[in-house]
């Protein structure tokens, strides 16, 4: 039994809340699917070449998608922390193989969703059908392409104090290797961006 669920499932709820309104009849039917899950750090919960069959919800941790080249190097597609989804859409979307895998960064509590049911479900709710809509809006729309201009747009120190505004205790969570390759900078010059930053404190 994983302590705190009542708190979690509410977060869960909320993160909902904040994209639309939803009813309690909905909310009861989404409460039934989902499932809690604990992972260690370092656990994969999801390999790259597999279907994707489940969003997870992380109440309490940290994870990172990313993606291994031919040689073995990896590099971080995103990393995500608590009150944040994680999961290969396309790959649940389209049942094909992920190009990705998704690992624990820390001890990680999860809420688990089965794609295929939440999906029939968003389907048969207009409420939920809003919600889902307005969250690829602002997530696979808006901030997608917020991030994408700032790749090209941004240099690596902007685009690092946006990923502290955005988590102020990433840096104490996260490996630094990690960070630098969320950013697309290796290790050597984000150690040289944050003994910058701290000279101009």
């Amino acid at each position: 039994m994983i302590p705190d669920q009542t708190k979690y499932l509410n977060d869960l709820k909320l993160n909902f809340q904040s994209y639309a309104p939803i009813s309690e009849e909905s909310w009861q039917l989404l409460e039934n699917l989902v499932e809690f899950q604990s992972v260690k750090k370092g656990d994969i919960l999801l390999h790259i070449g597999q279907v994707a069959k489940e969003l997870y919800f992380i109440c309490k941790g940290a994870l990172r998608a990313f993606i291994t080249d031919t040689a073995g190097n990896s590099y971080n597609k995103n990393i995500f922390l608590d009150g944040y989804f994680a999961g290969s859409k396309a790959s649940s979307i389209q049942q094909t193989a992920s190009d990705f895998s998704i690992e624990a960064l820390e001890d990680s509590i999860l809420i688990c969703i089965n794609y295929k049911k939440y999906r029939e479900l968003i389907f048969s709710k207009e409420d939920l059908k809003n919600f889902y809509i307005a969250y690829l809006e602002k997530n696979w729309v808006i901030e997608k392409e917020k991030r994408e201009i700032s790749l090209v747009m941004d240099n690596a120190t902007e685009r690092y104090l946006q990923l502290l505004h955005k988590h102020p205790d990433i840096s104490q969570r996260i490996p630094l290797l990690h960070i630098a390759s969320h950013l697309g900078i290796t290790p050597t010059q984000l150690s040289r961006i944050r003994k910058n930053l701290e000279k101009e404190l």
